[in-house]
Protein backbone atom coordinates (compact mmCIF):
# COMPACT_ATOMS: atom_id res chain seq x y z
CA UNK A 1 0.00 0.00 0.00
CA UNK A 2 1.45 3.35 -1.02
CA UNK A 3 1.77 6.32 1.32
CA UNK A 4 -0.96 8.09 -0.63
CA UNK A 5 -3.29 5.10 -0.20
CA UNK A 6 -2.54 4.94 3.54
CA UNK A 7 -3.28 8.65 3.95
CA UNK A 8 -6.52 8.26 1.99
CA UNK A 9 -7.52 5.27 4.11
CA UNK A 10 -6.84 7.12 7.37
CA UNK A 11 -8.72 10.22 6.19
CA UNK A 12 -11.65 8.06 5.12
CA UNK A 13 -11.63 6.20 8.46
CA UNK A 14 -11.86 9.51 10.34
CA UNK A 15 -14.64 10.72 8.06
CA UNK A 16 -16.67 7.52 8.59
CA UNK A 17 -16.60 7.58 12.43
CA UNK A 18 -19.97 9.38 12.82
CA UNK A 19 -21.61 6.78 10.61
CA UNK A 20 -19.89 3.75 12.13
CA UNK A 21 -20.68 4.88 15.68
CA UNK A 22 -24.31 5.71 14.92
CA UNK A 23 -26.70 3.56 16.94
CA UNK A 24 -29.07 3.02 14.01
CA UNK A 25 -26.26 1.95 11.67
CA UNK A 26 -24.98 -0.43 14.37
CA UNK A 27 -28.49 -1.91 14.66
CA UNK A 28 -28.02 -3.40 11.17
CA UNK A 29 -25.86 -6.01 12.88
CA UNK A 30 -29.08 -7.52 14.31
CA UNK A 31 -30.46 -8.51 10.89
CA UNK A 32 -29.28 -11.45 8.79
CA UNK A 33 -28.51 -10.44 5.22
CA UNK A 34 -27.13 -13.44 3.31
CA UNK A 35 -26.43 -16.82 4.86
CA UNK A 36 -24.94 -16.09 8.28
CA UNK A 37 -23.75 -12.55 7.43
CA UNK A 38 -25.45 -9.60 9.11
CA UNK A 39 -26.57 -6.56 7.13
CA UNK A 40 -23.89 -4.44 8.83
CA UNK A 41 -21.15 -6.98 8.04
CA UNK A 42 -22.34 -7.08 4.42
CA UNK A 43 -22.36 -3.29 4.09
CA UNK A 44 -18.90 -3.00 5.66
CA UNK A 45 -17.59 -5.60 3.21
CA UNK A 46 -19.11 -3.74 0.27
CA UNK A 47 -17.64 -0.47 1.57
CA UNK A 48 -14.11 -1.86 2.05
CA UNK A 49 -14.04 -3.73 -1.24
CA UNK A 50 -15.52 -0.81 -3.21
CA UNK A 51 -12.85 1.56 -1.93
CA UNK A 52 -10.10 -1.01 -2.44
CA UNK A 53 -11.24 -1.74 -6.00
CA UNK A 54 -11.36 1.94 -6.95
CA UNK A 55 -7.92 2.48 -5.44
CA UNK A 56 -6.31 -0.61 -7.02
CA UNK A 57 -7.71 0.14 -10.46
CA UNK A 58 -6.91 3.87 -10.13
CA UNK A 59 -10.51 4.84 -10.81
CA UNK A 60 -11.15 8.50 -10.08
CA UNK A 61 -14.00 8.54 -7.59
CA UNK A 62 -15.23 10.59 -4.68
CA UNK A 63 -14.15 8.21 -1.91
CA UNK A 64 -16.37 9.87 0.70
CA UNK A 65 -19.49 9.38 -1.42
CA UNK A 66 -18.37 5.88 -2.41
CA UNK A 67 -17.81 4.81 1.20
CA UNK A 68 -21.02 6.33 2.56
CA UNK A 69 -23.11 5.04 -0.34
CA UNK A 70 -21.67 1.55 0.11
CA UNK A 71 -22.16 1.60 3.89
CA UNK A 72 -25.79 2.76 3.61
CA UNK A 73 -26.82 0.87 0.47
CA UNK A 74 -28.85 -1.64 2.55
CA UNK A 75 -29.91 0.78 5.30
CA UNK A 76 -33.52 -0.50 5.29
CA UNK A 77 -33.55 -1.48 9.01
CA UNK A 78 -35.63 -4.65 9.08
CA UNK A 79 -35.17 -8.41 8.70
CA UNK A 80 -36.18 -8.96 5.10
CA UNK A 81 -36.75 -12.68 5.75
CA UNK A 82 -39.68 -11.92 8.07
CA UNK A 83 -40.85 -8.53 6.81
CA UNK A 84 -44.50 -8.65 5.79
CA UNK A 85 -44.85 -5.27 4.04
CA UNK A 86 -42.54 -5.94 1.09
CA UNK A 87 -42.65 -9.75 1.03
CA UNK A 88 -41.13 -11.12 -2.17
CA UNK A 89 -40.75 -7.57 -3.52
CA UNK A 90 -37.97 -6.75 -1.05
CA UNK A 91 -35.35 -6.75 -3.83
CA UNK A 92 -37.27 -4.08 -5.71
CA UNK A 93 -38.33 -1.95 -2.73
CA UNK A 94 -35.36 -1.92 -0.36
CA UNK A 95 -33.10 0.47 -2.33
CA UNK A 96 -35.74 3.18 -2.01
CA UNK A 97 -36.34 2.41 1.67
CA UNK A 98 -32.59 2.50 2.34
CA UNK A 99 -32.29 5.79 0.45
CA UNK A 100 -35.18 7.32 2.39
CA UNK A 101 -33.59 6.23 5.69
CA UNK A 102 -30.19 7.63 4.65
CA UNK A 103 -31.78 11.00 3.91
CA UNK A 104 -33.78 10.90 7.14
CA UNK A 105 -30.87 9.98 9.43
CA UNK A 106 -27.91 11.60 7.65
CA UNK A 107 -29.26 14.09 5.07
CA UNK A 108 -27.06 12.48 2.40
CA UNK A 109 -26.39 14.35 -0.86
CA UNK A 110 -28.04 13.43 -4.20
CA UNK A 111 -24.88 11.60 -5.38
CA UNK A 112 -25.03 9.24 -2.39
CA UNK A 113 -28.78 8.83 -2.87
CA UNK A 114 -28.06 7.74 -6.46
CA UNK A 115 -25.52 5.13 -5.26
CA UNK A 116 -28.03 3.69 -2.80
CA UNK A 117 -31.09 3.76 -5.06
CA UNK A 118 -29.35 2.10 -8.04
CA UNK A 119 -27.40 -0.67 -6.31
CA UNK A 120 -29.93 -3.37 -7.28
CA UNK A 121 -29.66 -2.81 -11.01
CA UNK A 122 -30.42 -4.74 -13.27
CA UNK A 123 -33.24 -6.08 -11.05
CA UNK A 124 -34.55 -2.53 -10.81
CA UNK A 125 -34.45 -1.87 -14.56
CA UNK A 126 -35.32 1.83 -14.44
CA UNK A 127 -32.72 2.70 -11.79
CA UNK A 128 -29.50 2.46 -13.77
CA UNK A 129 -26.24 3.48 -12.06
CA UNK A 130 -24.69 6.44 -13.91
CA UNK A 131 -21.76 7.45 -11.73
CA UNK A 132 -18.53 5.51 -11.26
CA UNK A 133 -19.29 5.22 -7.55
CA UNK A 134 -22.76 3.76 -8.21
CA UNK A 135 -21.44 1.23 -10.74
CA UNK A 136 -18.72 0.09 -8.32
CA UNK A 137 -21.15 -0.37 -5.41
CA UNK A 138 -23.63 -2.18 -7.68
CA UNK A 139 -20.98 -4.65 -8.89
CA UNK A 140 -19.27 -5.16 -5.53
CA UNK A 141 -22.66 -5.72 -3.86
CA UNK A 142 -23.36 -8.59 -6.28
CA UNK A 143 -19.92 -10.08 -5.65
CA UNK A 144 -20.18 -9.89 -1.84
CA UNK A 145 -23.77 -11.19 -1.86
CA UNK A 146 -22.74 -14.21 -3.90
CA UNK A 147 -19.82 -15.05 -1.61
CA UNK A 148 -21.93 -14.58 1.54
CA UNK A 149 -24.76 -16.73 0.19
CA UNK A 150 -22.36 -19.50 -0.83
CA UNK A 151 -20.66 -19.33 2.59
CA UNK A 152 -24.08 -19.60 4.26
CA UNK A 153 -24.98 -22.64 2.16
CA UNK A 154 -21.63 -24.23 2.99
CA UNK A 155 -22.10 -23.49 6.70
CA UNK A 156 -25.60 -25.01 6.63
CA UNK A 157 -24.48 -28.09 4.67
CA UNK A 158 -21.49 -28.59 6.91
CA UNK A 159 -23.59 -28.38 10.07
CA UNK A 160 -26.19 -30.84 8.68
CA UNK A 161 -24.21 -33.27 6.55
CA UNK A 162 -20.75 -33.45 7.99
CA UNK A 163 -21.49 -34.01 11.66
CA UNK A 164 -19.57 -36.83 13.20
CA UNK A 165 -20.99 -38.87 15.97
CA UNK A 166 -18.52 -39.35 18.83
Amino acid sequence: MSLQEKECTEELRQYMIPYLENETVCSMDEYVQHGTTSTLQHCLSVMRLSCALASRLHIRVNYHNLAIGALLHDFYLYDWHNHQDEGPLHGFAHPHIACRNAVLYFQVCPEIQHIISTHMWPLTLRNVPHSREAVIVCLVDKYCSTLETLAGIWHFARSRCFRREI
